[in-house]
């Protein structure tokens, strides 16, 4: 997936949503926050990542230091604002050396590492402001797919919250669009060896069964089981244990 090529044309989308909203219209998928105040955190995001490549740190940068962090009050400076933070992200990742490594939240990690998590969370940030605005939400499979792949992975990973899984308990996830493959079925257990996922077919203690976008929505929180028209066999509590440990 050319990840550079997607991260511009989720954020052009993203804008165009917002523009097309009240600013004030409350986002109910994202606490008390409104659609002016989600613009700001996607856009400001972006810049942040952009300058923890740009500096090269290896430690958090807060996000009250990040440069040009608000964007203008009328709404063109807005838009261009916001696109010009993925540029600046895309320009720092391009400049960095191979061997570089910056700081993330799961670890240090290459500066390419941030395309892909400004992609994916400017993704499902574009599914909350279409939530609220009552818009559409289309995703093209293969990037719901590499969107849920990697929000499996983070779950797995990020030890800063309680583990999503009890020893034992297993969680298989299958996509319905033919296209994908074998990248549309998710399998996470934990096992002896720690908590873990792969692309393999299997039965897990739970089951979903339904179009990547909908598994995606609904691993996020952006919707339940019963309004996504998921399927789902098994042990329901498994599912629900992972949406109260995954807080991400």
């Amino acid at each position: 997936m050319d990840f550079r090529a997607a991260l511009l044309e989720q954020t052009r989308a993203f804008g165009d949503l917002i523009r097309s909203g009240d600013p004030a219209a409350p986002v109910p998928t994202c606490g008390d926050w409104n659609l002016k105040q989600l613009f700001r955190h996607v856009g400001r995001g972006n810049r942040w990542a952009a300058q923890i490549v740009t500096q090269r740190r290896n430690e958090p940068l807060d996000p009250r230091e990040v440069l040009d962090g608000r964007p203008p009050d009328d709404p063109d400076g807005a838009a261009e604002w916001l696109q010009s933070g993925v540029e600046l992200l895309i320009d720092a990742v391009d400049r960095a050396r191979s061997d570089t490594r910056v700081w993330t939240f799961v670890g240090p990690r290459p500066p390419g590492w941030w395309l892909r998590r400004r992609l994916h969370e400017i993704v499902v940030h574009r599914a909350d402001a279409a939530l609220a605005t009552g818009a559409e939400f289309d995703l093209p499979p293969d990037l719901a797919a590499d969107c849920l792949s990697e929000w499996i992975e983070l779950a797995c990973v990020d030890r800063r919250h309680a583990l999503p899984l009890n020893h034992g308990e297993s969680i298989h996830l299958h996509a319905t669009d033919e296209e994908l493959g074998p990248t549309g079925e998710w399998t996470i257990v934990h096992d002896d060896d720690g908590v873990w996922w792969s692309h393999n077919h299997g039965k897990g203690s739970v089951a979903l069964r339904g179009p990547a976008r909908d598994l995606l929505l609904t691993a996020a929180r952006r919707t339940s089981v019963a309004d996504s028209g998921l399927e789902i066999f098994g042990d329901e509590t498994v599912w629900t244990g992972w949406l109260e440990r995954t807080p991400f």
